[in-house]
């Protein structure tokens, strides 16, 4: 059996230290005076949990755990008396001046809530649930207001369990803003939120399928596949089965899309997107634009150039009209590692035989010619 693809966590161990995840590279090296940011802390924390739990037990599954680690470690240092989160951090340890961050409060909410349900160790999984429930404060209070924050949001609700009556009307109220959101701005040939499309987009969608699958809302089912069916059809060029995500030189509006520069965080997210979206309908347009995401990495895109180094599991920062920003950080290398992720996914559900192998910091994923084999 061939060993397969191969997924690299080596440029992940690189830009980590001791205090956390560095937000920056110049090309393959950490970019140090760039600081470091919960955002990446928290992605990086949920990559490195999500694929220990994938990995059989040894040496690579005990380095994500270790660095998953230092990830808890640094969401805490940063954790405010008020339930928040500091976000930017410098190289030596100081925070920088900024303003509260919805955004940032749901993705590192629900990265606690994969830690204190994944964690191995009992204090970790305790720490997680005390920074989660410290954190949940400005939640009950109905603060975060910003849709990408709520859908975070949302999906770690729905991921933990909903377990007091404040959160219960909280996440009410955030389903009820997407409802209004979506009743604003949708309109034909414009089936979305907001009246332009900028970045994550896909995370708005994905958050109200996580929210459906505990509540059973039909009308949020049918409003988060209307507006990722209008994403996939306004960022796939159907013709060359390629996606294309929204660029952010000048975003996304009506009869206008900017084409460059193309972010490995849009993809990501719309990996996340259909593979739920295709986990709740089997709907094949779902499995198809998931293919075509993942493909977008390897070379499957506007220029046809990869945006990964796949021995060193790094992924470039974007795609400009001139070929890749082959700067190599936080967020660009998350997004490839848990699209990767994702193709495991992906994979179980469409009932393909598999297996993780690791070798070293990387782990190569094969799928079996025997049928009924064990899948890991």
């Amino acid at each position: 059996m061939d060993r397969g693809r191969k997924v690299s966590f080596r440029h992940l161990f690189r830009l980590t230290d001791r205090t956390g995840l560095l937000e920056h590279a110049h090309k393959l090296l950490p970019r140090r005076k760039e600081g470091y940011t919960a955002d990446d802390n928290a992605r990086a924390l949920w990559a490195a949990l999500a694929w220990s739990r994938e990995l059989p037990d040894g040496e690579l599954r005990n380095a994500l755990l270790e660095r998953a680690e230092i990830y808890l470690a640094f969401l805490e240092w940063v954790s405010l008396p008020d339930g928040r989160f500091h976000n930017n951090v410098t190289y030596d340890g100081r925070p920088e001046e900024e303003s509260p961050s919805d955004d940032l409060h749901g993705r590192v909410l629900w990265a606690l809530a994969w830690a204190e349900r994944s964690f191995p160790q009992r204090p970790h999984r305790k720490l997680a649930t005390e920074l989660l429930e410290h954190a949940l404060g400005p939640v009950r209070r109905g603060e975060i207001r910003a849709l990408r924050g709520m859908a975070y949001t949302l999906a770690a609700l729905a991921y933990r369990g909903i377990r007091s009556t404040e959160e219960r009307r909280a996440f009410d109220e955030m389903l009820a803003e997407f409802r209004a959101a979506f009743a604003a701005h949708a309109r034909e040939g414009w089936t979305w939120f907001e009246p332009r499309l900028t970045y994550s987009n896909a995370l708005l969608p994905w958050g109200l399928l996580a929210a459906y699958e505990v509540t059973g809302d039909r009308e949020i089912r049918d409003i988060a596949l209307a507006a990722l069916d209008f994403l996939i059809r306004t960022t796939t060029d159907a013709r060359r089965g390629i996606v294309r995500p929204v660029g952010n030189r000048g975003w996304g509006e009506p009869g206008k899309i900017a084409r460059f520069d193309q972010q490995p965080v849009d993809v990501w997210k719309l990996a996340m997107a259909t593979e739920k979206a295709y986990a709740l309908t089997r709907n094949p347009l779902y499995r198809e634009t998931f293919a075509r995401a993942a493909a977008w990495f390897t070379g499957a895109n506007d220029l046809g150039v990869p945006l990964v180094d796949e021995e060193e599991g790094a992924a470039y920062d974007g795609l400009t009209p001139t070929g890749p920003n082959e700067n190599a950080g936080a967020e660009a290398t998350l997004s490839y590692l848990m699209t990767a992720y994702y193709a495991v996914r992906m994979a179980a559900l469409t009932g393909r035989h598999f297996i993780l192998t690791p070798q070293g910091e990387s782990v190569f994923f094969a799928e079996l010619e025997q049928a009924g084999r064990r899948a890991l």
